[in-house]
Order: structure tokens, then sequence, then C-alpha cells
């Protein structure tokens, strides 16, 4: 009896506890509180977990992925310039006499077409002069060669274009780059009108000229220049986002090795830059004899054209005599480059970018000399054109290897 009454006290105890607390959590005080409690919360946990989302980009991974685009890009543009050189050893670039955006993409199919366009090339000096015994089958190698090298800097152009509205899009670029980007972009465009400005000099008549008909070498070291700043630029963009600078010690000897560089790159590249006035000059055939040139080291035609300074820009004998100090006064700086820079202490990546540099060097200089005593095999040519790109590309990587520390 006894028992039973405490357990129904209890019993009712807790029940009555339970119906308090079920009260007292509907009163509008701790609903209000549990509420607030709650928006507090996850308005927290929202903030934290967008803030690392917002940090995202620019980051060390996009800077990877735009640095691997721009050297991509400048892959492609060495494709244009070595298709480039292919075609003006062919003496193919004066086959297609018109420019189109986007006409001209698409090739002639039928035979009506092709012939069509053979009667288009016939009305110009090339066929006129060198040309006038041209089969249709010879016309349509030259002419798909322009066709291809027209195509391929078509491509080019997407391959700059696209990826930066993209990337712009994401956001993956720092201010500073999207100058560097905009001016790349707009070189590309810079560059194919200045194309076909240079194709241009090649289909006018000259009446006054006894010359062959070929394309103005001013106008060709241009678009040739322009190319390999445009390559320039794209590799030592693309090299700077994947490539760390290095800790080295900023030394006066390490400061002097590095305005060797420079020199030495500017040397490499305006030595570069003359071998398109040797090709619009056709200057490799002229003497084609080494170390001398004939049977005198300094030949008797050198300054034949008044006045003379005319001699450096349209006189094949010094163009290529120029093309000749230019090569050896490169492989001469980059021999001290290398034999400067084993007396320091550098990091590993910097030496091996010296050395290959002069590795190449040699070997470039030897492709030049065998092309010359050679007269000139398209094959070997292509080579030696190729090669200076190498040699260039390989003293950009020395000066980013080379680069301060960014402060």
């Amino acid at each position: 009896m006894f028992l039973s009454s405490i357990r129904t006290t209890i019993f009712c105890g807790c029940r009555n506890a339970g119906k308090g607390f079920q009260h007292s959590s509907r009163s509008p005080q701790l609903r209000q509180w549990l509420v607030k409690r709650g928006q507090s919360t996850f308005t927290a946990e929202a903030g934290a977990s967008s803030t690392p989302a917002a940090a995202t980009v620019p980051n060390a991974a996009t800077n990877r992925i735009v640095g691997r685009w721009l050297l991509g890009c400048s892959g492609l543009v060495v494709g244009a310039i070595v298709l480039g050189g292919v075609t003006r050893l062919t003496e193919s670039g004066l086959s297609m006499v018109d420019w189109h955006l986007v006409r001209e993409m698409r090739p002639p199919q039928s035979q009506a077409e092709w012939e069509a366009e053979f009667s288009k090339y016939q009305q110009f000096p090339e066929f006129k002069i060198m040309n006038h015994d041209m089969t249709l089958p010879e016309f349509k190698f030259i002419f798909y060669m322009e066709w291809g090298h027209r195509m391929w800097g078509r491509l080019v152009g997407l391959a700059y274009i696209l990826p930066t509205i993209y990337f712009w899009r994401k956001g993956y670029f720092t201010r500073s780059m999207k100058g560097k980007v905009l001016g790349l972009c707009g070189f590309v465009f810079f560059q194919g009108l200045l194309g076909w400005y240079m194709v241009k000099s090649g289909l006018e008549e000259k009446p006054e000229s006894h010359d062959i008909p070929r394309v103005s070498q001013y106008r060709l070291s241009a678009h040739l220049g322009s190319a390999l700043l445009l390559y320039c630029a794209s590799l030592w963009t693309g090299l700077t986002l994947l490539l760390p600078a290095q800790k080295v010690a900023e030394t006066k000897r390490l400061m002097q090795l590095r305005r060797f560089a420079k020199g030495t790159g500017g040397l490499v590249f305006l030595t570069a830059l003359s071998g398109a006035f040797v090709a619009g000059l056709d200057a490799g055939l002229v003497y084609n004899s080494f170390p001398k040139m004939g049977d005198r080291w300094i030949p008797d035609d050198l300054l034949a054209f008044s006045p003379s300074l005319k001699n450096i820009f349209e006189n094949p004998t010094t163009v290529q005599f120029d093309h000749r100090i230019l090569a050896i006064s490169s492989l001469t700086a980059i021999t001290g480059l290398y034999l400067f820079s084993r007396r320091m202490v550098l990091p590993r990546r910097a030496k091996i970018a010296i050395s290959l540099l002069t590795a190449m060097a040699y070997g470039q200089v030897a492709l030049g000399i065998s092309t010359l005593l050679l007269y000139v095999p398209t094959p070997l040519a292509a080579t030696h054109q190729s090669g200076s790109v190498a040699l260039l590309s390989l003293a950009i990587w020395v000066l980013a290897e080379l680069r301060k520390m960014p402060k």
C-alpha cells in the first residue's frame, strides 16, 4: 500500500514536470532566442565556407594552367614560323593573290574552281616572269603550302583569343596579367595584317626592276620579327608562371651574369632577325664558301650600293656578311657566358639551361655552315631556321632562371 502511493506520487510529478517544460518551450521569448541562435549559427557557417571559395582564383593552380596555355600558344607560334620558312623556301608565298578572313578557309574543290584560282595567279608577275610554264598540279602544291600557313595562323589566333575569354570570365588573370594577354591577342591580330601587307609587296608590278618577283625584305623581316616577339613574350610569361624564381644571393657577379645573359639574348634575337634579310634577298646563294667569301675575307662588292647605308639592307653580299658576323658574335658571347657561369654557384636548373644554350649554339652554327656550303637545300635551310628559334628559346629560359626574386 505504501509502495503503491510512492509510485503514484513520482509518476504524477514527472508528468507535471514534462508539461511545465513543454509550456515553457512554447513561450515567445524562448522561441525567438532559438530562432536567432539558429540564424546566427547558419550565417557564421555560410561565411566560413564562402571565404575560401572567394579566395580561390587566381592562385598557384590557376597560374599553372595559364602558364601551360601560354607555352602551348608559343609552340603554335613556332609552328607558324617554321611553316612560313618552308613556304618561303618553296616559293609558295605568292600563290594566293587575295585575302579573306573566312572565305579562303575553304580551298578550291572542283576542277572549275581550281582553274579559276590558277587563272587569277597567272595575272601576276611571279607567273609571268618565273612560272610561265607551270602546270595546274604544280600550282596546287604551292597553293596548299600558302593555304596551310594561313590556316595555321588562324589556329594561332583562336588559341590565344578563345582561352583568354574563358580565363577572364573565370577570374584566372591578375590585373597585370590582363594587360599582358590583351597585348598578346592584339599582337596576333597585327601579325595577320602584317602578313598580308608583306604578300602584297610581291604582287605589285615593278617595270623598273629586273629582279625576280619577291616580297619586300623589309616587310618579311617585320613579319618574322613580330612573330619572334610574340613567341618570346608568350614563352617568357609562361615560364615565369611555371618556374618559381630561385633564391640566389644578389652578388655583384650575379648581376654581371644577368646583364651578360640579357645582352647575349638580344644578340641571338638580332641574328635570327637578320636571317629574314638573307631569306628575302636569297643572300644565301651569293657566296657558298666558308670561312672566306669566295677567295677573300672581305668581298669586293661589300659596299657596291650607294649610299653606303643601303648595302646593309639591300645588298645580298653585305646581308650575308652581316649574318656571318652576327652568328659568330652570338657564338662567342654564348661561349663567354658559359665560361663565366662555371665560376659561380648557381641553381641546378640555371646551369642546365646555360649548358644547353651553349650546345645549341655550336649546333646552330654547324647547321648554318652546312646550309651555305650545300647551296641552301630546303630541308637543311628549314632546320637551320628552326634551330634559330630553339636557340632563342634557350636564351629566354636562361633569363627566366636568372631573374630576380619578386619583392
